[in-house]
């Protein structure tokens, strides 16, 4: 009877913790994983010129969230120009960011590096944005970008 209820319990548990970003407004002065004192912080844009020949750096950057993933809220990505943008991934998936982050400026604190993505990895990412098959399918470069590994995000504006 026990192993029945112990089973019952788990299935139901599944069922509804669907993935999903966690619920919030995303409102200035909240923060994610480690809180991130926006003092200091630097415009993403600086980031190509601040890795030089270096691998990666640990850095605080400034940026606008163009974009939440919608199932988890597990990766972002960043305007960094008129025509660039950057992905943000969160250290060992600790913490997810709300929908509502989405248009957001905010600052991160972690690992900033310039990294070539896959096509397969592209349309993995456009895939969990709900694009259209047609638009997916229109993914056939790999891409040459800021990648930023976070272990805090604050909500500036």
């Amino acid at each position: 009877m026990k192993k029945i209820l112990l089973a019952l319990s788990l299935v139901s548990l599944g069922l509804f913790s669907h993935a999903q970003p966690p619920a919030g407004e995303a409102r200035p002065g909240e923060w994610y994983g480690e809180q991130v004192d926006p003092e200091g912080a630097v415009s993403i844009a600086e980031v190509p010129a601040k890795l030089n020949d270096k691998e990666a750096i640990n850095t605080k950057i400034r940026a606008k969230v163009l974009d939440v993933c919608p199932k988890k809220g597990c990766w972002l990505t960043l305007q960094v120009n008129d025509s660039t943008t950057a992905m943000v991934k969160m250290k060992d998936y600790a913490f997810f960011l709300p929908l509502a982050a989405k248009g957001k400026t905010i600052v991160l604190e972690g690992e900033a590096k310039i990294k070539t993505t896959s096509v397969a990895e592209l349309q993995h990412y456009a895939e969990d944005a709900k694009k259209s098959k047609e638009e997916i399918a229109a993914i056939t470069k790999p891409q040459r970008e800021i990648r930023f590994t976070a272990t805090g995000i604050t909500i500036v504006e």
